[in-house]
């Protein structure tokens, strides 16, 4: 059985597709005016494994996430920049793909973008408008009245009271309740807008969400996910704007990733500890950032440090050691192993990812303890299920060899490590323990370290320790 944690019910549930054997999946995505940071991949690899999970369980998965292409954020920035909003949204859309493409992050099945679906948009607002759950005001906006939707606040456990204490009116608007929030922004003639029946203008944030799902995935479907900080107001929108319109339940199940700290603080500009995705990758080996980010369950707080990469870093080194040097490619594939439920039972737990690894390294262990009694063969069939069982959490696809010699990002001649490490071993056949002492401290003045083993003697690249 799988179960799921409910954010609108805050317990887990037994997952039960409205159509068997089929998931319709919705998960918000970025807003583009920027670079990712570390906290977008901390929510794009979670759903990521969410859906590769799915999808290894044999459910056919429609995974939709957006891309907001229009927004207050964006318009500042193409402002700033001289540059049409259009273009500064390309260019960042490309770069988040560049970024996913680096972690190994499948694409979505659709991947929307607002402004494509404007006339869903108005159309939405409309029928919200016509049945009197949202209003025009004399200026050109359009409000939905939350006080007119029942239950509002049951996402995010906060009652109308409590909003209302927190609740402003900004000047210029004219919001019936300072509760209310906007569907349609007015726009002067010159600006960034759309014709719609209540002139010139452009969407609020929360509506493209609800038209994009209910348009692609319909009006009801099965999941709901995003980071936590969404949760309020912007699913709780949500919920409300498209309930209220089409008359369903909207989505089942609500999920949520958990915040991203670095070094125990919240990551800010003003504290000087914003990391965007690429600047971990000119550090990091692309697949350790991807390790750590899943390292942890899901919805639980992550704390980014130095520390904790270099831990998934040996973490993976663990791994790929294990399954090196075995023909994985002509073993026998094994079914219903011990290891494999055990991974399994952790993953149909909402997706517990912390207990799914020890699952894996325990399988690992397995795996040298046959590869040291010699029995190749079942140790073979053993790596070819931990690479396996790494597909779903999106990691051990490598070639254990290239990984462990390292990325090549140190700029080493692999030719001249290749001769060096010859050398030594003719070296050594020679009982010269002199020169082939010194050509191991040779090689690991430049991070190579030299494994010697019955086949002879492999080599694979370290990264240099942090310095504090």
């Amino acid at each position: 059985m799988l179960s799921i944690y409910n954010t609108l019910t805050g317990r887990k549930e037994e997952f039960k597709p409205i159509e068997p054997g089929k998931v319709r999946m919705y998960v918000c995505g970025i807003t583009a005016y920027d670079y990712c940071h570390l906290g977008h991949a901390r929510c794009l690899v979670a759903f990521d494994v969410i859906v590769r999970y799915l999808r290894s369980r044999g459910l056919d998965v429609t995974y939709i996430r957006n891309i907001t292409d229009i927004d207050d954020k964006i318009l500042e920035r193409s402002a700033e920049n001289g540059e049409i909003f259009s273009d500064l949204t390309e260019r960042f859309i490309n770069a988040m793909h560049e970024d996913e493409t680096a972690l190994g992050i499948l694409p979505p099945d659709l991947e929307p973008r607002a402004t494509v679906y404007m006339d869903r948009i108005i159309a939405m607002i409309e029928i919200l408008v016509d049945k009197e759950f949202a209003y025009r005001t004399d200026t050109g906006d359009v409000y939905f009245s939350v006080l007119r939707f029942p239950g509002y606040g049951r996402l995010s456990n906060k009652n109308l009271d409590e909003l209302l204490s927190g609740a402003r009116v900004d000047p210029g608007e004219q919001k019936r309740d300072p509760r209310d929030f906007a569907l349609w922004k007015s726009s002067p003639d010159e600006g960034v807008g759309w014709d719609s029946p209540w002139g010139y203008g452009r969407p609020g944030w929360h509506i493209e969400c609800s038209a994009m799902s209910c348009e692609t995935l319909g009006a009801h479907f099965d999941i709901h996910g995003g980071g936590s900080d969404l949760v309020f107001p912007h699913h709780e929108n949500e919920i409300a704007q498209s309930v209220a319109a089409t008359g369903e339940p909207f989505a089942n199940l609500w999920m949520h990733n958990g915040p991203l700290r670095i070094d125990d603080e919240k990551m800010s500009k003003s504290l000087g500890n914003f990391f965007t995705i690429r600047d971990i990758l000119s550090r990091h080996e692309a697949e350790v950032v991807r390790h750590f980010l899943i390292s942890s369950h899901y919805r639980s707080p992550l704390n980014y440090s130095e520390q904790a990469l270099a831990q998934s870093a040996s973490a993976l080194k663990r791994l790929y050691t294990a399954i090196q040097g075995l023909d994985t490619a002509n073993a026998r594939n094994l079914v219903n192993s011990r290891f494999e439920r055990t991974f399994r039972a952790a993953m149909d737990d909402d997706f517990n990812t912390p207990v799914a690894f020890r699952a894996l390294f325990d399988l690992a262990r397995e795996i040298n303890r046959l590869k040291s009694a010699a029995d190749l063969r079942a140790a073979a069939q053993l790596a070819r299920l931990l690479t396996k069982l790494g597909a779903v959490l999106g990691i051990l696809q490598a070639d254990p060899e290239v990984w462990l010699r390292g990325s090549g990002s140190e700029r080493l001649d692999i030719a001249e490590v290749e001769s060096l490490v010859a050398a030594r071993e003719r070296a050594r056949a020679e009982k010269n323990w002199r020169e082939a002492d010194r050509i191991r401290d040779l090689l690991g003045a430049s991070n190579v370290v030299v494994e010697d083993g019955a086949e002879g003697s492999r080599w694979r690249i370290v990264k240099a320790p942090a310095q504090s």
